[in-house]
């Protein structure tokens, strides 16, 4: 992802679930970067010269720990205080001292500091890294070149250096210290501090390293994302020891755990801190984003851009098939649906306010467009890696999973993007620019580590191999772009960059070790699943609605990642014990909690894409949740009925096409149900006739068909009766 201007990276801070970092600058700014490039270079070389696994995860930490104090605000002095140059609502009085104004034009900037890259001289909308230089005047001869409307500020410069007093304090370095010590103390002596854990044989300092680092992680966490995950873990931490005060005849009650019992399970093994999820963040993650940086620096998420919008030029429908597409390839490079959708925001913004879309019909399109980045092959997000660890199976399968609903999903958008370019009577907006053609033949290369990624894991690679390797093949293909060439400095920035993105999800990993450490520790998983099963009377049905109920409610409060941990170990479970097959459980939780993020009464995503838009909040998430309604409801289908496993890929190639183009039948079915063009008889005859085509069953199948063949004749008619 690019780094934003001042303003779209204050949106980011706002409404994404990540807190913002310090702005450092000067001889702090360059040790921070040092350090984080030597901590990407470490994980690089881990792939071909691996490390055990204990030692690795607690090394990664140890650097990745401190880095989060020095790096993130404690956020404490400005509890109270709004956060300055953010748009809340548009019945404010006017903007905050320093605020552009809310109509504010953004663009991406250079992601070299400095700006050592020329203009592209062929970029279609606008030269360096900008993909759209709104408020650029255009050259004598251009044809329509998308402006701010009358009354928009001019492009807002990056701001220079940090804010002022914006540094670590003496408690944060403090803080970064013991982070440092705690983790450095087993590490002298790794083998008698496993043997000590695995006795439990602790020793005092043993189990007071252990305490300090539980409360160094809350904090961590709190700073990071927030107080709610923090307040989480600390619950789980009381149960696991005054769990044996509860009464004996409780499902959820426990023979209780002592200090040195609990210190033992979290930190002296890799049941705990030290855990698959750490595993993931220190191998998976942090490669990705290592890899997406280099793509960002090598020039690919402008190619993306521009790709996309020299694609769709000439229909009502293009501007909004743009938006979406462009989406998807910035998702490439990006693991966060709230950052894609702000920095896609802030460029097509224009172009969907000049096509004649209303605000919050846009802003639906900008979060759907935004959070598809989290569900769409080939990076997905981070709790993709972590079902692959759960299941045991390559990324590449779980890729294969999410391949059909991720068409599906992207199917969805476009019908419902087709329909309201008629409803809204949409223009086609041109843009000057090359063909796409030209773009794919000069900067076509782009594409090639992405597929090599794949390639890669086909030919039986590891994801850690495929990825390194093609990380290496986007530096290389880097020098036939002069403008983005990627030098000594570039290659420090986009090291450092690919630590620095990870330290949220390090952090968040890390602290989620606690709570799969006691629900492996007291059995309070399979307590929960049961509990789960019993209230829903062992109905599939119900457990599944349940299920989902409960994974979007989590994902309110917490991050997606954590609330795929929390959810996969309590949910999974109760899934799994009704017939449903793990890698259909693990994907139905994956979809919710990646959903929460676009699920009122939060909807992050859609949130910030209000604020960028201008548009009323609650409209923009009902609009967002128009556009990815397939999403919603396709897992339901993967987990209720047999033939849902065709889906995810899985059985006969004829079965899973076939299911396939019933569930896209299904879903122009939603579209036409949700689309508003239709009268209200065929709009619920045509949502009865997707639910049915979702059971995917013969009969059910053909008697969808049958509804909605009758939903399009009742259009007919009345669209005869009444042209208008």
């Amino acid at each position: 992802m690019t780094e934003l201007s001042d303003r779209a990276a204050e949106l980011v801070s706002a409404h994404e679930q990540e807190r913002p970092a310090r702005q450092l600058t000067g001889v702090l700014r360059l040790g921070v970067w040092i350090v984080g490039g030597l901590l990407s270079a470490y994980s690089l070389i881990v792939v071909f010269r691996p490390v055990e696994a204990l030692e690795h995860r607690m090394t990664f930490l140890a650097v990745a720990l401190p880095l989060v104090f020095v790096c993130y605000r404690s956020g404490l002095s400005s509890l109270f205080h709004r956060l300055p140059g953010v748009r809340r609502t548009e019945d404010e009085s006017g903007p905050p001292a320093g605020d552009p104004g809310p109509d504010a034009a953004l663009t991406i900037d250079s992601p070299a500091d400095g700006g050592d890259a020329a203009p592209a001289a062929d970029s279609p909308l606008g030269g360096g890294d900008a993909a759209l230089a709104v408020g650029e005047r255009p050259a004598p001869g251009d044809t329509e070149v998308v402006r701010p409307a009358p009354g928009d500020a001019e492009v807002v410069p990056p701001a220079q250096g940090g804010r002022r007093g914006d540094r670590p304090t003496v408690a944060d370095w403090l803080l970064a210290a013991a982070s440092l010590a705690v983790l450095l103390y087993p590490l002298l002596a790794i083998d008698a501090f496993r043997d000590r854990g695995s006795g439990s044989a602790l020793t005092g300092l043993d189990v007071f390293a252990g305490l300090l680092l539980t409360a160094l992680l809350l904090e961590a966490v709190r700073r990071t994302v927030g107080a709610a995950f923090a307040i989480i873990c600390g619950i789980f931490l009381v149960y696991a020891y005054f769990g044996a005060y509860l009464p004996i005849n409780w499902t959820i009650g426990h023979r209780g755990f002592d200090l040195s019992q609990i210190v033992s399970q979290l930190y002296t093994g890799t049941e705990g801190f030290f855990g698959v999820p750490l595993q993931v963040a220190a191998s998976y993650i942090i490669l990705f984003t290592i890899y997406g940086a280099v793509l960002d620096y090598s020039g690919a998420s402008k190619f993306f851009i521009d790709l996309s919008f020299a694609a769709f030029r000439k229909s009502r429908a293009a501007p909004g098939r743009t938006v979406t597409t462009a989406g998807f390839l910035l998702g490439t490079v990006s693991g966060s649906g709230v950052a894609t959708t702000v920095s896609l925001g802030s460029v097509a913004w224009p172009v969907l306010r000049r096509a004649g879309y209303p605000k919050e019909a846009a802003g639906g399109i900008l979060a759907a467009g935004g959070i598809g980045a989290i569900l769409s092959p080939p990076t997905l997000g981070a709790a993709a890696f972590i079902i692959a660890e759960y299941l045991r199976v390559s990324y590449l399968e779980v890729l294969i999973y999410a391949t059909i609903p991720t068409i599906l999903y992207y199917l969805g958008i476009f019908l419902a993007i087709e329909i309201d370019s008629r409803r809204f009577n949409t223009q086609a907006v041109r843009v000057d620019s090359p063909g796409a053609g030209r773009l794919l033949l000069r900067f076509g290369y782009h594409f090639s580590s992405l597929i090599l990624i794949i390639v890669l894991m086909a030919l039986d690679q590891s994801a850690f191999q495929s990825v390194v390797i093609a990380t290496f093949i986007a530096f290389a293909l880097s020098f036939l772009d002069p403008a983005h060439r990627m030098g000594p400095r570039r290659v420090g920035q986009a090291l450092a960059k690919g630590t620095l993105e990870v330290l949220p999800v390090t952090a968040v990993c890390a602290a989620a070790g606690i709570i799969v450490g006691v629900i492996t520790q007291t059995g309070l998983g399979l307590n929960l699943s049961a509990i789960i099963v019993d209230v829903a009377a062992g109905n599939l049905i119900l457990t599944t609605v349940m299920s989902g109920i409960a994974v979007m409610l989590l994902g309110l409060a917490v991050p997606v990642t954590a609330s795929f941990i929390i959810a996969a170990v309590i949910i999974g479970p109760a899934l799994t014990t009704l017939g449903v097959a793990p890698a259909e459980a693990y994907m139905f939780v994956f979809y919710y909690a990646v959903l929460s993020e676009v699920s009122p009464p939060t909807a992050l995503s859609a949130v910030a894409a209000a604020a960028i838009t201008g548009g009323n909040t609650y409209k923009t998430m009902m609009m967002t949740w128009r556009y990815t309604l397939p999403a919603f409801l396709v897992p339901f289908a993967f987990v209720l009925t047999p033939n849902g496993q065709a889906l995810l890929g899985q059985g006969p190639f004829g079965t899973v096409l076939l299911m396939t183009a019933v569930s896209a039948v299904a879903v122009a079915a939603l579209a036409m149900a949700t689309g508003g063009l239709s009268g209200w008889p065929e709009r619920v005859l045509a949502a009865v006739a997707a639910v049915l085509l979702l059971f995917l069953e013969p009969v059910p199948i053909v008697a969808g068909l049958g509804v909605l063949a009758v939903a399009a004749a009742v259009h007919l008619i009345r669209r005869r009766r009444n042209p208008a």
